[in-house]
């Protein structure tokens, strides 16, 4: 906290790999500190926001069991983790007993897609429908349930894995997704005009989930929409929206109050991504860098940094590299303060790493400046990992 001008409402801590339970443990300890110190009281996570809900529902009020929650509440195989397992343990076990403002909170920001494909809008547009049918009159609805069944059709549609590589695969441009593009409009647009009414008329906590599930909807469709497209802009238009529906839940987390918030340096960092896919460049803004815009002060985002994952083949990185020249001068772990840092480097850029593992990011020392810290770990040990070895 000493390298912020003020507590943050975001505090992302960025991860350059996923898999190693040497970082969750230390995002684990993290958070544990920032609840006992500063008053956090949320945490998310890079998963699914729709299966968050689950986990949420259970460090609040203990539904479920553990089990079903670890296998039913994280997206990208999350649940796995003896890492994610302990920290909604002790979610659970803090909360027990406190009610209310009290209890700590977990979310899941990414959503309900990867970049290999998206789930079918079903659940969020129905969600939304079922909240205001119960709560406004039936002549305010722009449709009923079943025409919004009718529309959506077999979810297998939606979820077919060919429309990542074939546009002409996808659904997203059909008469009928085109259709419910404009319905989700106007429920979220019903979502908004009835929102004093809505607000007296819920529980805070429905009230917030009805916005979760108006993002998703109209994103899920923007997002099949643009998979269906077949511009040399497509790729770039999918990783935007994507990069847009986690800003949006994020923001929407920052004004419940202070919360650390956990996923790829790429997704968290405060400059353009860029890749490249099909042998082209691709770049589009950042989560994080959406988020920063929009927060200025209220968010801040430490970058983790690795030395080893020798059982990756990440081994001990070339000493003109950012991370060869801290794995060269500290130990276990360190928060650095990246504006000194680059600062005492003067003219001296460092070499860009290069990972043999693409499931390992390095540093880019070019926007070394744009993180309020570097958190280091010098080496990941064996053993750890529940990342799928390809």
């Amino acid at each position: 906290m000493r390298l912020l001008p003020a507590r943050p409402r975001l505090l992302a801590l960025g991860e350059p790999a996923h898999g190693e339970d040497v970082l969750l443990d230390l995002r684990n300890e993290l958070f544990r500190q920032l609840v006992e110190r500063e008053g956090y009281q949320t945490i998310a996570i890079e998963s699914d926001c729709l299966m968050g809900l689950v986990v949420d529902d259970y460090v609040t009020s203990g539904r479920g069991t553990l089990d079903e929650v670890m296998a039913r509440g994280f997206s990208h195989g999350f649940g796995a983790s003896a890492a994610n397992r302990e920290l909604v343990s002790w979610m659970r076990a803090y909360n027990d007993g406190r009610s209310g403002p009290e209890r700590l909170r977990f979310a899941g920001v990414e959503g309900p897609l990867e970049i290999t494909g998206a789930a079918s809008p079903r659940q969020a547009l129905t969600a939304l429908h079922a909240y205001l049918a119960a709560r406004v009159d039936a002549d305010l609805l722009p449709c009923s349930a079943a025409t919004l069944d009718r529309l959506l059709g077999a979810d297998d549609r939606w979820t077919n894995p060919a429309a990542m590589t074939d546009p002409s695969q996808s659904v997203g441009q059909t008469p009928e997704a085109k259709r419910l593009r404009l319905l989700a409009d106007d429920l979220v647009a019903l979502l908004d005009t009835q929102t004093p009414h809505l607000v007296a008329a819920s529980l805070q906590d429905d009230w917030d989930r009805a916005g979760m599930y108006g993002r998703t909807a109209t994103g899920l469709l923007r997002y099949h929409f643009w998979m269906a497209d077949t511009s040399p802009s497509r790729i770039a238009r999918l990783l935007g929206v994507r990069a847009s529906m986690m800003a949006a839940n994020l923001l929407a987390i920052a004004e419940r109050g202070p919360a650390l918030v956990n996923a790829n340096n790429g997704h968290l960092q405060r400059n353009k991504g860029r890749m490249r896919m099909g042998g082209l460049p691709v770049e589009w803004w950042s989560a994080g860098a959406i988020v920063s815009a929009r927060l200025g002060e209220g968010y801040a985002v430490l970058a983790t940094a690795l030395g080893t994952i020798r059982h990756r083949g990440v081994q001990t990185p070339p000493p003109d590299t950012v991370e060869g020249l801290l794995y060269a001068l500290l130990e276990d772990r360190y928060v650095v303060d990246a504006r000194r840092l680059a600062v005492a480097l003067g003219d001296v850029t460092p070499a860009p790493r290069v990972s043999p593992w693409f499931g390992y990011s390095p540093l880019d020392p070019a926007h070394l400046a744009s993180n309020d810290g570097i958190v280091f770990v010098k080496d990941a040990p064996e053993g750890q990992t529940w990342w799928p070895v390809a």
